[in-house]
């Protein structure tokens, strides 16, 4: 017969295997900070940057669903309710889509394009390890 300890040592395999743990410790600890989190505390305004930044973070989280993530990111952040208009942030931001970049977010678009940038000078002359050329990038979302 199993023991306690055997018993809740494969239950917790059986959980990360599927996944299952990390959406729980995620959620414990969104619920934490929501409990701890002070709605009546007034937050300082964001700058237009921290803004901008702010929703770029948003998209990506929302994208690969880290929507435990994206609850505390947004409570945290004190960024508005109702998201910026994609079209918009990359009027802002000056990024070029096209629709094959319009599926996946802004972040991916922008990264590809400091790489090609980057690609276009040569490779970095400090010794920061080797220069990464831009690639498809891989857009698939998690199965949870």
């Amino acid at each position: 017969m199993a023991t306690v300890a055997e018993l809740k040592a494969a239950l917790k395999e059986a959980l990360a295997r599927s996944g299952a743990l990390g959406q729980v410790r995620a959620r414990v600890r969104a619920e934490v900070f929501a409990t701890l989190d002070d709605p009546g505390e007034p937050r300082p305004a964001a700058s237009r940057e921290t803004l901008l930044l702010n929703e770029l973070i948003r998209e990506y989280l929302q994208f690969h669903r880290y929507n435990s993530s994206a609850s505390v990111f947004l409570a945290e952040s004190g960024q508005p309710e109702i998201p910026l208009d994609r079209d918009f942030l990359a009027k802002e931001l000056h990024v070029v889509e096209d629709p094959s970049s319009r599926s996946v977010p802004l972040l991916y678009g922008i990264l590809t394009q400091l790489l090609r940038g980057n690609e276009e000078k040569g490779p970095p002359t400090s010794p920061g390890g080797p220069s990464v050329a831009p690639s498809k990038w891989t857009t698939s979302k998690p199965s949870h």
